[in-house]
């Protein structure tokens, strides 16, 4: 587990108030990058049997084993750190009940360079951070194509996710975090915004994509003027519920006709998801089926919790996994499985246990709340994918996706009974990881639901061209701030002075030289074995891949100068 602590480069700061927006910036202690080394080293993996590979579960090693020498011998962490540290990020704190300090939430935000700009906040898919979808934003702030939507972008880190602060234990998780992303954006200067899902309802946790942005949707419909859902999970029309639905549901199923809404592509859709979209419970249980967990049975986080704090190598394969059963299709860089781990593994990756299993023990009320109900349906657009022919799994990772991440057909025509459905696209293929896939579906579902609320609402009238319009990218320091480097330099020359040959019981919580490197010419002994057609070379092309860097990012207009920056140290403890 790791802590982030701030440094302020700038004196007067410690009158600052939580509201204020600040920049911010990582750098991660070498203490804790020379610990996850040392933790690599010495990992011990699980024996597997030759001949004949088990069909019940996944046998990774001749996987895993060069991604643990590649993160050993060739990937670099400060350079990933400082591609991050081109993105425009910031962090701002909010009073919360139950909490006897502010919840800080770092994000993402850039306004756009074009003239009238709508504000938009997108939320990463669970369970990644802002910082891994940075490559998003200029798609959406600057369009290639004259007559595309420009936006401003804003993406947040949710509670506990990347470097935003865990939300109390026992909060009702939904409804807290979409309050503080709506307080976010009031924040920002933008009263009235759209919002996007970045990822599929149906294929996520929890079904926490879908919750988040249907609870934007339907609690705040003051400033969410629309919002746009991928693939979300909808249920078709019951007859006690809505016996008029029910009644053209059941004519347009038995002829199979395009009438009332329904289209030919629907009635396909369904036919080949095999009915999975009548049960909401199976779409919201797959990606936990698929990394091991029961629907009931991943509700108690801690104990997986202290295996991958401990563990960077456990943590790669479950992100590993996790990315197979997604997007099987995808062939993820050695460069970005590793940066997806690391993003997980420096903050600590027990917020999102805590997270995911909150939203699947406790479920919300997803409907509008009492003061609401009155109120007209909630405006969206909605892009759902009408599965292929014959799909297939990565049958080197273990991954049938027949059993695994599954997604139900999410039939627009049921959406009218709970939504004002403005836009609607059916994409051909399945979903998988849209935000590196195919992330234009998102820019275009959005584009066409900013297009639709235009017609009918004035509050979200496009603003005019930035008094100050951003044309210098962030720019980064090759080194971290001088105060950062002075205390990192004292760490490691207390470290050099003291070399404890086992941990003491009355030792502080934080002790540096529990966090020493070997010395050198004294690395450990890997005490895994290493078979030779699994053993990396230095040439390796595939290995030698390089994670793209991000566009040049632009400054936000919340700051009110050129701000000195904010040095952030990841301890260990």
């Amino acid at each position: 587990m790791a802590a982030d602590i701030e440094e302020h480069v700038a004196a007067g700061e410690s009158g600052a108030t939580a509201e204020e927006v600040k920049p911010y910036r990582i750098h991660v202690s070498s203490r804790y990058l020379n610990l996850t080394k040392q933790k690599l080293e010495i990992a011990r993996l699980p024996h597997e049997l030759d001949e004949p590979k088990s069909k019940d579960w996944w046998q990774p090693k001749s996987q895993i084993e060069p991604l643990i020498d590649f993160w050993l011998e060739q990937y670099q962490w400060r350079d990933h750190e400082e591609m991050l540290n081109n993105l425009p990020q910031f962090r701002t704190a909010f009073t919360v009940p139950q909490s006897d300090s502010p919840i800080r939430i770092q994000f993402i935000h850039v306004r756009s360079s074009h003239a009238n700009v709508i504000p938009l906040l997108l939320i990463p898919p669970f369970p990644f951070s802002s910082l891994s979808v940075g490559h998003l934003v200029k798609l959406f702030t600057e369009p290639e194509e004259a007559n595309h939507q420009p936006f401003h972008l804003v993406i947040p880190s949710l509670p506990g996710l990347g470097f935003s602060d865990e939300l109390p234990t026992n909060s009702p998780v939904i409804s807290s975090t979409a309050e503080l992303l709506d307080s976010l954006m009031k924040r920002l200067d933008y009263p009235h915004y759209l919002v996007t899902n970045a990822g599929a309802g149906t294929l996520s946790p929890a079904q926490i994509d879908y919750k988040l942005a249907n609870r934007l949707a339907t609690h705040y419909p003051d400033s969410c003027l629309g919002t746009h859902l991928i693939s979300p999970p909808l249920a078709r029309p019951r007859a006690r519920k809505a016996p008029l639905g029910w009644a053209k549901w059941s004519v347009a199923r038995y002829f199979e006709a395009s009438i009332f809404g329904y289209r030919n592509e629907d009635h396909q859709a369904l036919r080949k998801s095999n009915g999975a979209a009548t049960s909401s419970k199976k779409a919201m249980t797959s990606m936990a089926a698929g990394l091991g967990f029961s629907g009931v049975g991943f509700t108690e986080p801690n104990t997986l919790s202290y295996a991958l704090c401990d563990s960077p190598t456990g943590l790669l394969v479950f992100v590993m996994k996790g990315l197979r059963l997604l997007a099987p299709k995808k062939e993820f860089t050695p460069t970005e499985i590793i940066n997806f781990t690391e993003l997980a593994w420096l903050p600590g990756p027990e917020a999102v246990l805590r997270f995911w299993a909150h939203c699947a023990r406790h479920p919300e009320e997803t409907s509008s709340s009492k003061s609401t109900k009155s109120a007209k349906k909630p405006r969206v657009a909605l892009t759902v994918f009408l599965g292929d022919e014959k799909r297939s799994g990565n049958a080197d990772a273990g991954v049938d996706v027949s059993e695994g991440a599954k997604p139900s057909y999410s039939c627009p025509a049921w959406a009218t009974a709970r939504y004002d459905v403005l836009h609607t696209h059916r994409a051909a293929g399945d979903p998988g990881l849209l935000a590196w896939e195919r992330p234009e579906l998102i820019a275009a579902g959005v584009r066409g639901l900013a297009a639709a609320v235009l017609k009918v609402d004035k509050r979200l009238q496009p603003t005019g061209r930035p008094e100050t319009a951003p044309a210098v990218a962030i720019e980064t320091p090759a080194a971290p701030a001088p105060k950062v480097q002075e205390q990192e330099q004292a760490q490691q020359d207390q470290q050099r002075s003291s070399s404890p040959s086992s941990p003491s019981s009355e030792r502080p919580p934080l002790e540096p030289g529990l966090l020493a490197p070997p010395k050198m010419g004294e690395r450990l002994s890997p005490v895994r074995e290493i078979s030779d057609e699994t053993k990396v070379s230095s040439n390796d092309s595939l290995l030698m891949a390089k994670t793209p860097s991000p566009i040049p990012a632009t400054p936000s207009p919340v700051q009110s100068g050129p701000p000195p920056p904010v040095a952030i140290v990841v301890e260990g403890n």
